[in-house]
């Protein structure tokens, strides 16, 4: 048995995200599609003190977003510095957030990365590795696909050895389930339901923010907040003897 999800990159995504590619054996970033605007491709959200705050990288685009997510580029380094002392400022006084701001500035704030995809996977494998997902990750471009999007979807099934498809439940509206059943493709529906709050800086508890609000706040014990990783062994506190 072999699960595999095929997902566009995000930058910073939700815990959702990762959430997935722990649940599934391989994960294929499906980065050559086209690219779209307004969405979770190159931005995320951040709690602050005054609410939800959008954090972007700013990206060329070519005539009317014509280009496919892999070719897309950042435009400039001006927004790391930015979302540097965004993440400091809301987050300085988190109980993990020296722990956290190791693990990405390399990436983040000193990175080299022209490309958007390029961050967003770097970003990503190393979340992964701090999670302790061992998710093999690939990108689309990698098969030789055919034309038709359901159609596509199952090419990279095929050629990955999937015996299931894990997928957001959006795809339902699209997705043709009959092809992945006369190929022997079993088709299984993520479920993002569920998830416990954890303790969580300003106000009012959000779920729909960066994966950086969870690690920032409960570092190591993340995975006690998640569905479909493995869970940390918390030693219980000493108790004191008379």
């Amino acid at each position: 048995m072999k699960k595999v999800a095929i997902v566009q990159s995000n930058y910073l995504p939700w815990k959702g995200y990762f959430d997935m590619i722990g649940a599934v054996d391989e994960f294929i970033l499906y980065d050559d599609v086209q690219y779209t605007r307004r969405d979770w491709r190159n931005r995320n959200k951040l709690k602050t003190p005054q609410g939800l705050q959008w954090l972007t990288v700013p990206v060329k685009v070519k005539g009317r977003y014509l280009q496919t997510i892999k070719e897309t580029e950042i435009d400039g380094d001006a927004w790391r510095d930015a979302h540097w002392r965004s993440l400091a400022h809301n987050y300085g006084k988190a109980q993990y957030y020296c722990d956290i701001a190791t693990l990405i500035e390399p990436i983040l704030l000193h990175g080299k990365q022209t490309l958007l995809s390029d961050l967003n996977t770097d970003l990503l494998k190393a979340i992964c590795g701090y999670l302790g997902i061992t998710t093999s990750i690939r990108q689309a471009s990698e098969f030789d696909l055919q034309e038709g999007k359901s159609e596509r979807l199952l090419g990279v099934c095929l050629a990955t050895g999937a015996t299931t498809y894990v997928s957001g439940p959006a795809a339902q509206d699209y997705l043709d389930q009959s092809l992945f059943a006369d190929a022997g493709v079993a088709v299984e529906w993520f479920d993002y339901g569920g998830y416990p709050v954890y303790p969580q800086l300003w106000g009012e508890f959000e779920h729909s923010v960066s994966i950086l609000d969870l690690l920032f706040n409960c570092g190591h014990e993340s995975p006690l907040y998640m569905q479909h990783l493995n869970r940390p062994t918390i030693a219980a506190p000493k108790q004191d003897l008379e």
